[in-house]
């Protein structure tokens, strides 16, 4: 049986991708974006939306491109999902 990942898990690994695989500071486009999390681009044009609106993500626009990054609360909300991911899974929970 495929497991598919959650919408959380889906949140995280856009945020750990901004944090962690982007060696400047402009930010990753939508392209490398949709590449790293395999997802469509109708369900992380509105995910991104939605973690723009909510602070966890900088939208830049450079070039005619529009650009993402983390931002402070975005890292700080990585980190409170890593903690807690840890912990439900040390009771064999999935989030």
């Amino acid at each position: 049986m495929q497991v598919y990942r959650t919408h959380m898990k889906i949140i995280g690994d856009i945020l750990t991708t901004t944090r962690d695989d982007l060696p400047d500071e402009e930010g990753a486009s939508i392209t490398y974006l949709i590449r790293k999390a395999n997802i469509s681009h109708g369900r992380i044009s509105k995910m991104l939306g939605t973690l723009v609106s909510q602070g966890l993500l900088e939208q830049t626009n450079s070039d005619g491109a529009c650009k993402y990054k983390i931002s402070n609360t975005g890292r700080d909300f990585l980190q409170a999902y890593s903690t807690f991911n840890k912990f439900a899974d040390s009771f064999g929970l999935t989030i």
